[in-house]
């Protein structure tokens, strides 16, 4: 079988080698650059090798935190849909963004398919392949040479597994490609995961239990993403193993949950305990080959409301996604503490406006709450200045909170019955990834970490290997873990679930409210078998445009055309 990789995924490794490593990792991990080296001169010195290795891990710069990739692996889900502002550049006359949140006009031209999923992953296998071919000759000390050699298949693995799952059958490439090569093979989808399993289950016997070094891949987090794509294939006994590996062996290590909820978002505690692999972008942006931007996309246009304008602490809003009512009816905030720190509700003034107070008739219809309230007032720094929640609020209370004192969205501001969005610029905001540590409010990018791996997804893995094997009281254990953590004080009896309340739906459920916005909503669905029917349940916006054949990627229609052997390779139908 041919498996060999068209032009546009071939690069000078020697120039990835050296342009990356400046980029693959904060200062924690020593780089070396050594300028004018061929690629052969780099990957056969233990510090050539060492510059590879980190640049492996660069390509995730591509997807995590980034726009693309939360519409790539996040959106055109049931959890999220477009808000005002979702546009971007359009190629070949179709915006890439409505083409992967809502599936309109989504074709082989995308170019974000291309460019930051297709041609990053290859480009990141190609690099470790290069690399792996030096593993031997490279002089590395031999405690050091199996641990690298993980750490580059792992990174194969993961960025293998991004391509099968978005791609099914795709070129599956153990060689570096050297040159320029015209024909192209696609690896049916199981002979690609036995790969997948073949590196991860050699990084797991051969990595290190902890790191000095934030944002290399460990033991534990190769089980973690081992167990999700054992679970992804179906053993799910394998998966079980080791998620409970994960959950249960490094507590002696400093492995666990983070309690409360909210403190994972707490910027300054990004670096925690549940943290298992993270892109970790610099504090100097001139490092991050482009930082993170999540703390924009999923903010609502808040800076054009009285008593508000931009600033530091409230973020720089691009409004491109907003919350389905679906998810937001999936929280308990009576009960559940997840909600409040997941979703920003209210801002406080820190723009001075005059705005009017009750008329002496508007007080007499209602005494009690009104009363001393005529005339006229302005917005302190600190007052309410907005309010959007998921409640609705009665009539009259709204009329008054609303043109008389604060801005207030409710439910039925912010959404139809059958929950297609009535307003797009006003709705409650994702506040995981805010970092108010931006220089100024017009800076976007951001020094925050975008998470890849964390514990409490790797619980609820656990969970869902259980129930595979239907053993509904382990599933049940698994996820009151999760939500005796979210549990409100006072609210953890509450929050506690039976056996008999487990399905793969209450899953998926659970999985969003603890996961929500955290780039991995896309393949849950995927994995499960839920895309197609979760996205037409509650996705009215994707709900018209979604297809069977959605459930894969477009395979870029420029590597197709560049290929000499079409016949052998072929579109994914439907596109």
């Amino acid at each position: 079988m041919k498996t060999t990789f068209l032009p546009s995924l071939t690069r000078s490794l020697a120039l990835a080698a050296l342009a990356l490593a400046a980029t693959a990792c904060k200062d924690q991990l020593e780089e070396y650059n050594p300028s004018g080296s061929t690629a052969e001169a780099v990957f056969t010195t233990p510090e050539g090798f060492e510059t590879a290795v980190n640049a492996a891990y660069t390509y995730n710069r591509a997807l995590y935190g980034k726009e693309a990739g939360y519409a790539l692996l996040e959106v055109g889900t049931d959890i999220w849909t477009n808000a005002a502002n979702n546009g971007g550049t359009v190629v070949s006359g179709v915006s890439p963004q409505p083409a992967l949140t809502t599936y309109q006009g989504l074709n082989a031209d995308n170019i974000w398919v291309k460019a930051q999923l297709w041609q990053q992953c290859y480009a990141g296998i190609n690099l470790v392949n290069q690399a792996l071919k030096y593993v031997n000759t490279a002089g590395l000390l031999p405690a050091r040479r199996p641990v690298l050699e993980a750490e580059l298949r792992f990174m194969r693995a993961w960025y293998y597994y991004h391509l099968a799952e978005s791609f099914g059958d795709v070129p599956l490439r153990l060689e570096p490609t050297e040159g320029v090569v015209t024909t192209a093979t696609r690896a049916p989808v199981a002979d690609v995961y036995n790969q997948i399993f073949q590196d991860v289950d050699f990084a797991v016997a051969n990595l290190p239990v902890t790191t000095a070094d934030y944002g290399r891949i460990t033991k534990p987090a190769a089980e973690g993403f081992a167990a999700k794509v054992y679970l992804t294939r179906g053993q799910y006994q394998r998966a079980a193993n080791l998620a409970k590996r994960v959950v249960s062996n490094y507590t002696a290590q400093g492995v666990r949950l983070v309690a409360p909820y909210s403190d994972l978002w707490d910027f300054a505690k990004q670096k925690n305990t549940e943290v298992l692999w993270a892109v970790n972008y610099s504090t100097n942006l001139a490092f991050n080959a482009g930082s993170n931007l999540g703390h924009t996309f999923f903010l609502m246009d808040y800076s054009t409301l009285p008593g508000m304008q931009r600033d530091v602490l409230n973020g720089f809003a691009n409004v491109r996604y907003m919350p389905t009512r679906f998810l937001l009816d999936l929280f308990n905030e009576q009960n559940d503490a997840r909600y409040a720190a997941t979703f920003k509700q209210a801002w406080l003034s820190n723009n001075a406006a005059t705005i009017p107070k009750w008329t002496a008739a508007e007080v007499a219809q209602n005494p009690t709450g009104l009363a001393g309230l005529t005339g006229q007032n302005k917005y302190a720094l600190g007052d309410t200045a907005v309010l959007t929640t998921k409640r609705s609020i009665d009539n009259f209370q709204q009329q008054f909170t609303r043109r008389y004192r604060y801005r207030v969205y409710d439910l039925d501001d912010m959404y139809n019955t059958d929950g297609t969005p009535k307003d797009r610029f006003h709705y409650p905001s994702l506040k995981k990834f805010d970092d108010p540590t931006r220089a100024t409010a017009t800076v976007t990018e951001s020094a925050r970490d975008a998470n890849l791996l964390r514990l409490g997804d790797i619980v609820l893995i656990a969970a869902e290997a259980q129930f595979r094997l239907n053993k509904l009281d382990s599933a049940a254990l698994y996820i009151n873990q999760i939500r005796t953590r979210a549990a409100l004080p006072g609210r953890t009896a509450a929050m506690q679930i039976t056996a008999s309340q487990v399905t793969l739906d209450f899953i998926l459920d659970e999985r969003a409210r603890e996961l929500a916005g955290e780039q991995v909503r896309w393949f849950d669905l995927k994995r499960t078998g839920k895309l197609l029917d979760r996205v037409r349940l509650y996705n009215p916006d994707a709900k018209p445009n979604i297809q069977d054949f959605h459930m894969l990627r477009p395979i870029p229609q420029s590597d197709i055309d560049a290929v000499t052997n079409k016949g052998e390779f072929k579109q994914n139908p439907g596109y």
